[in-house]
């Protein structure tokens, strides 16, 4: 299906949002509501959203008008559903509601049509089940604001069919999106239900007196996190949060209910930032400042972090979602550096488990304790995505995440880094160059390997927004980069860094790795570890002093002053700078090197230069001369002679 007109039902908060959001896209859009005065200040908001947005330079002055004009509102549903492709519920978090207007859905719109139930926990069969033709039934969970946020979760119920699942995945990539498959229906899903025994925990500290919310607050911001748990309730709501509690204690376990504090707050009206009031005061539109030095000691971070991989490992067992798809929906799901998945790849199954029974037999709470995989020890097993899994949300990339890798014409391979929007160098990317070079190490048809950003930007460095659990683990990352960037160094070929935009910190030891830097005159170049409590940590300190002397080396390190490609130039530090189209010179610079070099002479030209500025002068001609005589045996000094003497380009076969 290729739905080109979409109906939302119900105008409240996510509901004209997700209007909103489909208008911008170019979407026709009915939205429904039961009286004119929802949907007029519905209306209202979605123009001060869009003009916002306009302010913000997001979108034009025209898309603003367009987007209004694409937006028709209807009190009656039958009018607003009959003619769409595409229709999505919104109602509030009630099933009752949920189910009853899923019925006349199943009645009034049209045979073809898609409804999909936008929800935060509900399982979509129990929806579904109301209508004549379940299959047809699919689930979505945008969160709020739906403007801002990139994560939507798509549910496939009981009976939903692959074609619908199909549709309804490619419809929210088409609006820019960040889709991710729950494979199997269940309660919360993957973000709300990761979130669960969360909600349980720091209820129950509450309750119990174990610490106060600005106490808790406090801890989880001293850890660079940028929100603590009370704060967001108070964002969220604190029905919804009692809401949901509520319906994971009838649908997940009884231990759901082993709480009071939220409750207690909604029959005092206090529902968050909504009322004014909920944990915090919001009157001022606002909460409080937190004051760090009221950080409790009275929990670890491991607790919380136990909590999480415990609950992810549940949804691995049962089918529910990849690793993969549960890191990605928690960071854009919860806006955090990390989720899960990349926690536990840093700590031992042990710990993790002896934390988790404390945390069960303290409180009492055996939806705390540690789920099979963890009980037999495969935490670490179960993390890692393998063919026997789910296919994971997407795009494919031939099984690499986060590079691109491309054969353009005769003898080059291209490497694009894509991680937007800056190409921070992470544990994906680190794992994928080194597969990559791994695989072109012994390429045939690979005599000189491009790399560049996918955008504007090389790579701005490494991304220090990884979770690390001990110094020794940040040790390993730090080895881990320096032998991905040896290899570029190593490898048999030519290899040359495309430079533009920020080239910073790791962005800058992998150029520094490759053999040619080419780079535009306005390229940001520099190591700013200095700025950060850190030091060049993938080789940089060694390489740019040996390429260009102590005097520039300690001026760019140890003051992490950034400097521009054409300054880069001039001081030796880029080989060749690159006006007009970079992608267009590059490869023509690549394709003209790959055909004109002779793949045994560049091999041990690479190790004469490498070894070069490591040995004593007499140590090198030594190797030279060694080199010499290989190269006086092989085929390619015949070509090579012969091509030069027939006026020809040569074909060289590095042998």
């Amino acid at each position: 299906m290729n739905a080109q007109k979409i109906a939302v039902v119900g105008a409240g908060e996510m509901g004209h949002g997700i209007a909103e959001v489909f208008a911008i896209s170019g979407f026709s859009v009915n939205l429904i509501d039961i009286n004119n005065d929802a949907l007029n200040a519905a209306m209202t908001k979605v123009s001060d959203s869009l003009n916002k947005l306009f302010t913000k330079g997001t979108i034009t002055a025209q898309q603003v008008k367009d987007s209004i004009g694409k937006i028709s509102t209807y009190t009656n549903i039958g009018d607003g559903v009959k003619t769409v492709d595409f229709v999505i519920e919104a109602v509030p978090e009630n099933i009752d509601l949920k189910t009853k207007i899923f019925k006349q859905l199943g009645d009034l719109a049209g045979e073809n049509t898609i409804l999909c139930s936008n929800t935060s926990n509900i399982r979509i069969t129990d929806i579904a089940a109301q209508t004549k033709n379940p299959e047809r039934v699919i689930g979505t969970h945008f969160f709020n604001p739906p403007v801002v946020m990139k994560l939507v979760e798509i549910i496939r119920g009981e009976k939903t069919s692959d074609s619908v699942f199909e549709s309804t995945f490619n419809l929210i990539n088409s609006i820019g999106k960040i889709p991710i498959s729950v494979n199997k229906d269940t309660p919360g899903f993957i973000v709300n239900r990761i979130n669960a025994p969360e909600i349980l925990f720091f209820g129950i500290l509450v309750d119990r007196k174990i610490a106060k919310p600005e106490e808790v607050d406090a801890f989880i911001r001293a850890q660079g996190l940028p929100m603590g748990p009370y704060e967001l309730f108070d964002f969220v709501g604190i029905d919804i949060v009692n809401d949901s509690l509520l319906y994971f204690a009838k649908s997940l376990s009884s231990d759901y209910s082993k709480v009071n504090v939220y409750s207690d707050l909604v029959k005092n009206k206090r529902l968050g930032k909504k009322a004014g009031i909920g944990f915090y005061d919001w009157s001022s539109g606002k909460p409080k400042i937190i004051d760090s030095a009221k950080a409790t000691n009275k929990l670890q971070l491991l607790d919380i972090f136990a909590l999480e991989i415990n609950e992810a490992t549940k949804l691995i067992e049962n089918g529910v979602a990849t690793p993969k798809d549960i890191e990605t929906a928690v960071k854009y799901g919860l806006n955090r550096p990390f989720g899960p998945i990349s926690v536990a790849a840093g700590l031992d199954n042990s710990e993790v488990e002896s934390r988790l029974e404390k945390l069960a037999k303290d409180f009492g709470v055996s939806v705390f304790a540690p789920s099979e995989s963890i009980k037999s020890g495969k935490m670490r097993e179960i993390i890692k995505d393998n063919p026997q899994q789910q296919k994971s949300s997407g795009v494919k990339t031939g099984g690499l995440s986060s590079v691109i890798v491309e054969k353009i014409g005769k003898k080059v391979s291209r490497i694009t880094l894509n991680r937007p929007k800056l190409n921070l160098i992470n544990n994906d990317i680190l794992e994928d160059l080194n597969r990559v070079m791994n695989n072109l190490w012994n390429d045939q048809e690979t005599n000189v390997i491009l790399i560049r950003g996918n955008s504007e930007v090389f790579s701005a460095g490494a991304d220090l927004s990884m979770f690390f659990p001990n110094e020794l683990q940040f040790v390993e990352f730090s080895k881990r980069g320096q032998e991905t960037m040896r290899k570029f160094s190593d490898i048999p070929k030519i290899t040359i860094a495309q430079l533009q935009g920020y080239v910073l910190g790791g962005g800058l030891e992998l150029a520094l790795a490759c053999d040619i830097r080419l780079s535009t005159e306005d390229a940001v170049l520099g190591f700013p570890e200095i700025n950060r409590g850190l030091v060049p940590l993938w080789g940089g300190s060694q390489r740019v002093s040996k390429l260009v002397g102590t005097a520039v080396a300690s001026r760019l390190i140890l003051t992490g002053e950034k400097i521009s490609g054409k300054e880069a130039f001039e001081k030796g530090l880029v080989s060749k700078l690159i006006t007009g189209d970079i992608d267009s010179a590059a490869l023509e610079y690549a394709h003209d090197i790959a055909e004109n070099s002779a793949p045994v002479s560049v091999m041990l030209s690479k190790i004469l230069i490498n070894k070069g500025i490591e040995t004593p002068l007499e140590t090198g001609l030594e190797l030279e001369a060694a080199a010499g005589g290989i190269v006086f045996s092989s085929e390619d000094l015949k070509e090579g002679l012969s091509s030069f003497l027939q006026k020809r380009k040569p074909e060289f076969k590095g042998k």
